[in-house]
């Protein structure tokens, strides 16, 4: 459990996203070289913020042409796997090795392009106390990440040959699994060339699609993970969530979510120890109860199998302060039947990760 490999590889698996094609797919590759500056986000950071990052992005896509409902409902998206290397251009962060499941979506008559990509990155250089204990941005090899590009996109100008050209910004952390765990931002410029892998494109389908109505439905989720506090050395812990909540379909493309969490956070229990025995000024008692109980309220955005959730909570028991009362949850769910669901989630406090959660739920 002390290593998230597996469980990393797991989440790509479960990210990666699904389209069913009818027909022969059509397929397309791209090659984007970006150059950029690292945001300062956060002050703790300003001393690796000495040069511009640079970097590749390959991205392998499949089209869609509205085989199912969901594809004309978001305008015939993209479905996608990439790979991004990026040079920090400072040998404290050294460089970063990503594999991602992304969509590509389309405004302005298919001019427009947005890439979403999540995917596991692998750092080349983190945090060690003797040989490298400047990087206070990557606490791990293995980091989450994620990428947007915004892009002009023009596809066959010669042949086969296309054009893109954009903005691009990438973000590396490991959602507090090991301290430290500042993170990084880059914004870049990005150009690059496409290429279509297959001769000929399909008409786009409008499949019908009737309306979906739906009582009130509740769910059961438990999540889990392990994570560690902002104190480096402070020991890795398992943290265990368990959540009620009831949903109300607004229509095919979104619901609204309203529920409770409770929370059993383990490394709580050590950072409360440490703060009642190290700081006594903090006035903060060992017997402090480590739980925390929230409330929550949510959005879900369905696409496909897959959907993506949002929740803003505020902690109703709180005996320990621990980065503030309101909490946020960004993550995806994947629908595994009617009923059962896994999810992948970011526990955090406004930009301050918490935890990377793992969940199953039912919804009944």
């Amino acid at each position: 459990m002390r290593h998230p490999t597996l469980f990393l590889i797991a989440a790509f698996l479960f990210l990666a996203p699904a389209s069913a094609q009818s027909d022969k797919p059509v397929r397309n590759l791209d090659l984007n070289a970006f150059y950029g500056s690292v945001l300062l986000h956060n002050t703790d950071i300003s001393h690796l913020i000495r040069s511009h990052p640079s970097g590749l992005i390959l991205g392998w896509n499949t089209k869609t042409f509205g085989s199912e409902a969901w594809q004309a409902a978001y305008n015939y998206p993209d479905t996608g796997i990439s790979f991004v290397y990026q040079d920090m251009r400072n040998e404290t962060l050294g460089e970063n090795f990503g594999l991602y499941a992304h969509y590509n979506f389309y405004f302005f008559r298919r001019n427009l392009q947005m890439r979403i990509g999540q995917g596991i990155a692998f750092n080349t250089n983190p945090y060690d106390a003797r040989e490298n204990f400047r990087n206070n941005a990557y606490g791990s090899h293995l980091l989450s990440s994620t990428y947007l590009m915004l892009q002009y996109y023009r596809q066959r100008i010669w042949g086969r040959l296309g054009l893109r050209a954009g903005l691009t910004l990438v973000h590396y952390s490991n959602a507090n699994f090991r301290a430290p765990n500042t993170s990084t931002n880059t914004l870049g410029l990005t150009a690059g060339l496409l290429y279509e892998l297959d001769a000929e494109d399909r008409p786009f389908e409008s499949p019908p699609s009737e309306p979906i109505s739906e009582p009130v439905r509740f769910n059961l989720v438990f999540r889990s993970g392990i994570n560690e506090s902002d104190v480096i050395g402070s020991g890795q812990y398992p943290f265990y969530i368990f959540s009620a909540y009831a949903d109300k379909r607004l229509g095919r493309l979104s619901a609204l979510q309203l529920g409770t969490d409770l929370y059993y956070s383990n490394f709580l229990k050590e950072l409360i120890r440490f703060q009642a025995t190290s700081f006594p000024e903090l006035d903060v008692s060992p017997d402090t109860d480590y739980k925390r109980a929230g409330v929550f309220l949510g959005h879900e955005l369905f696409i496909n199998k897959l959907s993506v959730i949002t929740q803003l909570g505020y902690y109703v028991y709180y005996p320990f302060d621990f980065e503030g009362r309101t909490y946020n949850r960004v993550g995806i769910k994947r629908y595994f039947g009617p009923k059962w669901f896994g999810a992948l989630s970011l526990k955090s406090h406004g930009a301050k990760a918490e935890a990377l959660e793992f969940a199953i739920g039912i919804r009944l």
